[in-house]
Order: C-alpha cells, then sequence, then structure tokens
C-alpha cells in the first residue's frame, strides 16, 4: 500500500517541521509535547534519517530536568506548561531502545541510558500500592488517578528500559518487580484505572503496550470493533462521535500486528491513507459525517504512526517488531521473565 518512496517522503513530512532546537513540533507554530517528539523521531529512524532522529533525542536530554521529567508542553522552545506526565516521560525508553535496534550504536545507546534511567526512576516513584501508575505531577502536587492508556504506554516504556538496562549491564531489579505489577493491575484489575472506554485509545492500548495477549486481548478487540471501526474509513477517536483519526487507526494497525491478525491490519491500514497527501504529510483526521477534515492540521505525529505501522507491517527495520515485544522481556504476574522473546 505504501512503497519504500511513500514512507521516505513521509519521513521528509516530518523532519521539514523539526525545530533547530532538534524538538519536533505537532506542525509548524504548534506545541512539541515528549510523547510526540520522541514517536516522530522514531519515524525518522525507520525513514532512515538518522542525524535530524539523533537531534531529537539530544533535544530531550538537553531539556529533561534534573529529577528526570520534561514540562508537559513547549512552543519555539518556551515551556507553555510545567506539568510532568508519567506516560510522556517514559516514552524516551521506546524511542532509544527503537533507535538502537535500527543503528546498532552502542555510543548512543551509553549516551542516553543516563536520561532513560532518570525518566523511569522519575514515573515509578508515582506508582500506587495496585501497581498502577499515577498520571502526573505538577507544581502543587501529584495526581495518583491512575490513566489506562497512559499506564498501557508505560508498561511498554519499562520493558524497553529494562531491555537497555540489561544491554548496559547495569540491572534494574526494582524496576522489574514494577513492570510486572503494573501488567497484573492492566490485565487482572480494571476497576484500578479511570477507564474512558469512549475513547478507542482506551479499548486498544492494554494490547498495544503489551500488557494483554491471548485470550483476553482478542476478546477485547472484538468487544470494541463495532462501537469504533469506520469500514474503509479507519477508526473513530471517541466512539460516539463520527470523526475518524490517523494516528489511532494506525496504532490499532500495531495492536492488530501483535495479536497476529494481518488481515484486519492491512484493511485498517489501508483504510486510513484518504488522510495523506502528496507531499507525504497526513492530516490528523476526517469527520465523515460532513466530509471535513478537522482539525484542519497535518500533525508530524500522524505520519510518524503511518510510518512505523508500515514498518512493523512490511517488517523491514531492525526495530519493526518493538510492538510485537521482539527483543524486550516479557512482564509476568509479580516476576519477570528476562530472557529476550519473541512474541507470535
Amino acid at each position: 500500500m505504501l512503497s519504500p518512496e511513500d514512507c521516505a517522503a513521509t519521513g521528509r513530512a516530518i523532519a521539514a517541521e523539526q525545530e533547530s532546537s532538534g524538538a519536533i513540533p505537532w506542525f509548524t507554530g504548534g506545541h512539541t509535547d515528549p510523547w510526540d517528539h520522541i514517536e516522530n523521531a522514531m519515524a525518522l529512524s525507520v525513514t532512515g534519517l538518522i542525524d535530524a532522529a539523533e537531534g531529537a533525542y539530544e533535544w530531550s536530554r538537553s531539556t529533561q530536568r534534573p529529577d528526570g521529567s520534561w514540562p508537559l508542553q513547549f512552543r519555539n522552545g518556551v515551556v507553555e506548561d510545567p506539568h510532568s506526565d508519567t506516560n510522556f516521560c517514559a516514552y524516551i525508553a521506546v524511542g532509544v531502545w527503537h533507535h538502537y535496534l535500527i543503528t546498532g550504536d552502542d555510543r548512543f545507546i551509553d549516551r542516553m541510558w543516563p536520561v532513560v534511567q532518570r525518566a523511569i526512576d522519575f514515573v515509578l516513584d508515582l506508582q500506587n500500592a495496585s501497581g498502577t501508575i499515577g498520571w502526573a505531577r505538577t507544581p502543587k502536587g501529584d495526581f495518583t488517578e491512575a490513566l489506562l492508556t497512559g499506564c498501557s504506554s508505560i508498561h511498554q516504556a519499562l520493558r524497553c528500559a529494562l531491555a537497555i538496562a540489561a544491554h548496559v549491564d547495569d540491572p534494574q531489579p526494582e524496576w522489574e518487580v514494577a513492570v510486572g505489577r503494573l501488567r497484573h493491575a492492566i490485565a487482572d484489575h480494571p476497576e484500578e484505572f479511570s477507564e474512558k472506554m469512549r475513547y478507542s485509545m482506551d479499548w486498544y492500548y492494554p494490547i498495544l503496550g503489551g500488557a494483554l495477549r491471548g485470550t483476553k486481548a482478542h476478546h477485547r478487540i472484538e468487544l470494541g470493533w463495532d462501537d469504533y471501526v469506520v469500514d474503509g474509513l479507519g477508526i473513530r477517536c471517541v466512539s460516539d462521535r463520527p470523526w475518524v483519526t490517523g494516528a489511532e487507526t494506525c496504532e490499532l494497525v500495531l495492536a492488530l500486528d501483535t495479536l497476529a491478525r494481518p488481515r484486519a491490519a492491512h484493511e485498517q491500514f489501508a483504510a486510513m491513507q484518504h488522510l495523506r497527501e502528496a507531499d507525504g504529510s497526513y492530516w490528523t483526521g476526517l469527520v465523515f459525517a460532513d466530509g471535513k477534515r478537522w482539525p484542519e492540521e497535518r500533525t508530524t505525529w500522524t505520519g510518524a504512526a503511518v510510518v512505523l505501522a508500515a514498518d512493523a507491517l512490511s517488517r523491514t527495520t531492525p526495530g519493526n517488531g518493538i510492538f510485537r515485544g521482539e527483543h524486550l522481556p516479557l512482564g509476568l504476574e509479580g516476576s519477570y521473565d528476562c530472557e529476550c522473546v519473541t512474541q507470535r
């Protein structure tokens, strides 16, 4: 459905928005947040724009605060929101491990390891007794409410952080315990989360983040399919709104790929291509009730999600299996298996 040149064009469209500092905003003049910035960097790695990707990681390294966190939002180099989202902070581990898998650059991973270590320690400082992780820290205190999507993404980040720790020979046994507790909470105690199933991300993220597999995961996909999937267009961002979005559709593609559902994954990947522009950029979404693109923005992170899904489906780069859990330790209930596994 997309050629290598198509993906390269999307990578170039993302790189064209990168600021001289290395930050990658949502679009020209838009804000930069730490999570989407890393997703964009991952897409740059996939499309061979290694210098641009490493410029993005250098921005993350240089803007990290002493406590291991990042502000929630920047614009043109100025902090707009000083709060710290745990999921946003944890995602650096996914990006760093992904970039290493693609490049094999030990100097890069050695330089970024202290950044990852500080970020993960910050995140786990907000882990609750139930194993869930509070969603934010603000100047006024901690928000201990746990969000299902955020915690599911953190689960993947913790696994990537442990893979990095093993690679640099710096074991982190407390992280091993923490990720096992988090996985147990996600898989077996949904009542611990402020779940908002009207949002599609709360539907598929437990699978995308690697906490839910097997029968439970397949059942979850079937349970939400009719609520979110719009034939030929992609998936709704919110179950009760006539609005399909490209990034969420591609994240569902990645989740379906982890469950070895290639036909459904390819169908959804094809369905969202109506959002593509000639230069390789992607509109965020479409209100299908009236045929209007909304918001009227071509967001970098939508293009990034497309590139990551294309890589996973095509098995092109050495990082293509990061969402399937390849080359990652497998979280278990209350324990941790540190051998690398491939989930099929």
